[in-house]
């Protein structure tokens, strides 16, 4: 802060940005001159952050003030042998990084914790010390020279040290990647370097005589110059200077920002001055200044601290504020935008406002603090705090919203599924490009595998179902035609069809009741099929598709947690399976040998041999297992492949944030997880020989059974006339069957959390739907509809992360990699795996039963159903931070679980009953209506927050944001209009002053503080005091 009786300049002396030429008055004494000057007692300040965004609110008038990613480093002025260099210390892109001194090499990035002395020192050092804005330099000698030359100026620096300081200045910059590079060169030097190094030393030692004993030698005298002023270089020193031209750090280039620019902090202790001078540079074009800076991007902003001995550890702390400034989103939008120091300590308030300070007591400053996992946006304290908006209909904000989905009624035939169509042709071409990446290749090949063996499997229990009438080989053909036919024309690619268990149940109802009427089973399914599609197309002509806005997050998250908890029950049921059909092998053979009567038992040991030796020593097996040779371990192996299998997968999944390997190598290994496991643990199974479950592939592409064709024929003289006719009433009941399970796992696929750009396509969906239905049931193929559990998987392999460009920084999720090709080329594999039948056969069952376990509990991350089942066994204390847990009572938590959780175990009992499981669809519409019933138990606000699918992350990061909203409020000043010319004005009240001293002329009160702002924030301020007024 500036001394008690120090005047600073009052925001009203700056010049008006209406032009007017009439000078200004005095509002206290109506002078012409009202340059007085007041101590800072003499009125109440406005707030640094009011200051702060008015500064930042102003328009820029040239490119020169627009801000940039900056880089920081900091260097000390140490003693290196007989040379006296800069030395890089630290350095900053968002966290500060050290350099370990012992170690010689860099820290981990850390949140950068700074003494509470050393801000206000800096602030100190910006009120008194040299600040010079927007200097034209090119070279670091002309910075030099105009630095020396304002400090002579001013008073603060003796001219007979001048030169010292410039020399000082001009010394050479060594880096930490040089001093690690060094450590690697040869010890034998050329004789070149030997040379030079002796006549430098020569002409040092020649100038200890000439000179007073100081730290550093005279700009006349030989010294080693920074590469960044070739100017300076005399007859013969060439050489030298042309082996020492800065390289970059080129490998750490990559983790800088494109366009960034430098922020260079110099401080030292020098012994020939008395006091400390300091000096804030910004450079009016940013340029390279050589060695300067580590990396070879142009320098914009340079703090130089220089001061006499025994000060040199608070001169670090000091240049580390600056640092840690200048990598502060707002200060250093600040110093790009500054016109004069006050500019720049409005900074430093702002940023003293909004820092926290640890008790000296409770926290040991020496720890390192992790970067988070999520920064918290800074916007709030740029933008001034919003006024209180109308209140807003919230029915009419969420038609709103469902309008922009694609999820309200249009009021003309198919007029959803032509917006669908209008949403996404122009997306169509993108969706192909965007399937450049090697994500893309891992998903596809993860997505075969997780689609195959489930087809295969189906089809083996639709073969039981159906006679055989469809098996695996037609559910392998209905996989290519449904999933190349979804894929081109589809509007949602990421949702993956595949057959269901209530498809399969729908099928054996309607087999054996042709069975018991004597009907041609295939030729009755056709019409099925024709009814199913038809209803369908109906359906998309009356956008039917809009009820899916009443599908919420209760819904869709109790029908995603059953589908995953199937895939769980179902891959440990199919191990416990194997282990029937194969007990374990416990090492204990009951079978002996025993030597004939009457034989001498001496001469042969009978005990020796086994059944198979010991009939031609004419022996008799004695023993319940003779007859029965032993059998290998075929369960505890396939116990070993599975669980081995979901390990690999989970491990390798996350190991895109472990510690070893690039980033780009850490990225593969998580992409092609499912992959690898898959692999090593079929090539572990092979290595042992164990007779384990094979994956069965047909190997001729015919129907499995040879009575029938590709084509069922519409009409059968077993079926009698009317049978297409009453084949209505099971469509009614195959289309809830079919839309629910489709518009559920859509809504699951488009929710907000995933972050999809391209839209939506319900409609759309549902017409390539009815279509492909109506072309299976011609084919006599096995119908394929949206699967949960499959789609979530296809979603979660391609989600897109930040790169961590600086070092620290955690990856923030963007989206997901929209595209179509990844789905084609699944099903398009799945066609052609019959000519891979040799290759595919090597694969275990067990194998894939693993991958199913990875995808169920994979499927469960991040559903909010699943974290409140894991509350509930929480202690408090050990609870996540989670938005719903602030904001609704825990009781209230509780209740709200266990209705879902009682709909979950009702859902999970109908579908596990072969009687009732035809019933599932339906009850899925029940679990609408119950949702609708909990308006009369919970209150809007509770179901808002617990049935709500903002992302979990959005709802903390807007929850933080209006606690620093409401927090900033209270510092506001009184707003008043200013008429309606170019300027507005805020103005806070001093102390003893009354209301009501602002005139409708726009006079202002005696002793009041006024700032001007441009046109831009005019219709801001004319609302604000609008609201006032009011």
């Amino acid at each position: 802060m500036a001394e008690k009786n120090e005047y600073i300049e009052l925001p009203w002396t700056m010049n008006s940005s209406s032009g007017d030429d009439e000078a200004p008055k005095d509002p206290r004494t109506g002078g012409e001159d009202f340059t007085q000057q007041f101590t800072e007692n003499d009125f109440e300040v406005t707030p640094p952050a009011q200051r702060v965004q008015f500064i930042l609110g102003e328009d820029v008038d040239d490119g020169t003030h627009v801000s940039h990613p900056l880089f920081s480093e900091m260097g000390m002025l140490v003693k290196e042998g007989d040379e006296i260099e800069w030395k890089e210390t630290a350095r900053w892109i968002k966290f500060e990084e050290d350099v370990e001194e012992g170690g010689n090499r860099w820290s981990k990035p850390h949140v950068a914790t700074l003494s509470l002395h050393s801000l206000f020192e800096l602030r100190r050092l910006l009120v008194n010390g040299s600040v010079m804005l927007d200097m034209e330099a090119q070279n670091l000698e002309v910075m030099a020279d105009l630095v020396c030359d304002h400090m002579v100026s001013a008073g603060a620096l003796p001219p007979g040290v001048k030169d010292k300081v410039k020399d000082a200045l001009l010394r050479r910059h060594r880096h930490q990647h040089e001093y690690a590079k060094k450590t690697r060169l040869p010890i034998i030097r050329s004789l070149a370097d030997m040379r030079n190094h002796s006549s430098s030393k020569k002409k040092k030692s020649n100038s200890k005589h000439s000179r007073p004993a100081q730290n550093l030698p005279s700009i006349t005298e030989d010294m080693v110059k920074s590469p960044s002023n070739q100017s300076m270089a005399r007859p013969g020193s060439g050489t030298e200077l042309s082996e020492q031209q800065h390289k970059g750090n080129t490998h750490f280039m990559r983790k800088i920002p494109p366009g960034a620019e430098a922020s260079n902090i110099l401080v030292g202790e020098v012994d020939f001055l008395e006091r400390t001078l300091s000096c804030f540079i910004r450079l009016s074009q940013a340029v390279v200044l050589g060695d300067l800076t580590e990396v070879p991007v142009p320098t914009r902003f340079v703090f130089i601290l220089l001061g006499p001995p025994g000060s040199q550890s608070n001169f670090h702390e000091i240049g580390r504020a600056m640092a840690t400034l200048m990598s502060d989103e707002i200060f250093h939008e600040v110093a790009y935008r500054a016109r004069k120091r006050d500019h720049l300590l409005s900074g430093v308030d702002e940023f003293l406002d909004a820092v926290t300070v640890l008790p000296p007591g409770e926290w040991d400053p020496t720890i390192r603090i992790e970067p988070p996992a999520a920064i918290p946006s800074q916007e709030v304290r740029k933008r001034p705090p919003e006024l209180p908006k109308e209140e807003v209909d919230e029915e009419e904000e969420e038609a709103r919203l469902r309008e922009e989905n694609g999820l309200s009624r249009t009021g003309r035939l198919f007029g959803g599924l032509i917006n669908d169509i209008k949403r996404k042709a122009p997306w169509y071409l993108s969706d192909y490009k965007d399937a450049l990446s090697m994500q893309c290749v891992a998903s596809w090949i993860f997505l075969y595998f997780a689609c195959l063996s489930p087809i295969i499997t189906f089809g083996g229990l639709l073969a039981e179902a159906t006679g055989k009438h469809m098996a695996a080989m037609e559910s392998l053909v209905s996989g290519f035609v449904c999933g190349m036919g979804y894929g081109f024309f589809s509007g949602q690619p990421l949702t993956i069809l595949g057959s269901t268990g209530p498809v399969l149940v729908f099928e054996s109802i309607i087999y054996e009741f042709c069975q018991r009427m004597g009907w041609e089973y295939m030729t009755f399914r056709f019409w099925i099929g024709m009814w199913v599609a038809g209803i369908c197309i109906v359906l998309t002509a009356i956008d039917a598709s809009a009820l899916v806005c009443y599908i919420t997050r209760f819904t869709e998250e109790n029908f995603a947690t059953l589908i995953a908890f199937i895939f769980i029950y179902k891959a440990i049921e199919n191990v416990v399976v194997i282990g029937k059909n194969f007990p374990v092998n416990q090492g204990i053979y009951d079978c002996v040998c025993t030597p004939p009567i009457g034989s001498n038992a001496s001469v042969v040991d009978y005990a020796k041999y086994n059944w198979d030796s010991c009939e031609s020593y004419n022996g008799t097996l004695v023993g319940g297992d003779c007859g029965t040779p032993p059998t290998e371990n075929v369960f505890l192996m396939s116990v070993v492949l599975c669980a081995g299998t979901f390990l690999i997968s989970t491990v390798l999944k996350e190991f895109k944030n472990a510690l070893f390997f690039p980033s780009i190598v850490r990225q593969y290994i998580s992409d092609f997880s499912v992959l690898i496991a898959i692999f090593a643990m079929s090539f572990f199974d092979y290595s042992l020989g164990v007779p384990t479950q094979k994956l069965e592939v047909p190997n001729e592409l015919k129907p499995t059974l040879s009575t029938r064709g590709w084509l069922i024929p519409p009409f059968s003289e077993k079926n009698p006339w009317w049978s297409p006719i009453i084949a209505v009433f099971p469509a009614l009941l195959g289309t809830i069957l079919i839309f629910m399970d489709q518009q559920i796992t859509a809504v699951i696929v488009n929710r907000k959390e995933n972050k999809l750009k391209k839209g939506c396509g319900y409609h759309l969906d549902l017409f390539i739907l009815s279509i492909l239905i109506a072309i299976c049931s011609m084919m006599g193929l096995p119908w394929f509809v949206a699967a949960t559990v499959l789609s979530i998987n296809h979603v979660n392999s391609l989600k897109l992360e930040s790169e961590c460009s600086a070092p620290g920084e955690k990856p923030q999720f963007l989206g997901v990699r929209e595209q179509r090709v990844t789905h084609i080329l699944i099903f398009l594999t799945i066609g052609g795996s019959v000519l891979l039948t040799p290759l595919l056969g090597n694969i275990p069952m067990p194998v894939l039963f693993g991958v199913f376990l990875y995808m169920g509990v994979a499927s469960l991350k991040g559903l909010q159903f699943f974290d409140r089942i894991l509350i509930m066994f929480m202690p408090a204390k050990y609870q996540p931070d989670y938005m719903f847990l602030r904001q609704v009572p825990i009781k209230r938590v509780h209740l709200f679980t266990m209705i879902q959780l009682a709909c979950l175990i009702i859902l999970w009992l109908i579908k596990s009953f072969t009687q009732t499981s035809i019933l599932f669809p339906l009850m899925l519409v029940v679990m609408i209506g119950i949702r609708k019933a909990l308006d009369l138990v919970f209150t809007r606000r509770e179901l808002k927050i617990l049935d709500d699918i903002m992302p979990e992350m959005t709802k903390r990061a807007a929850a933080d944001d209006l606690h620093k909203l409401d927090a900033e409020v209270g510092l506001l000043a009184r707003i008043f209009p200013w008429g309606k010319g170019s300027r507005g004005r805020v103005v806070t009240k001093p102390p003893g002053l009354d209301d009501g001293i602002v005139g409708s002329g726009g006079a202002v009160g005696a002793g009041l503080i006024s700032c001007t702002t441009s046109n831009a924030n005019e219709k801001e301020f004319e609302a604000q005091s609008s609201l006032l007024k009011k």
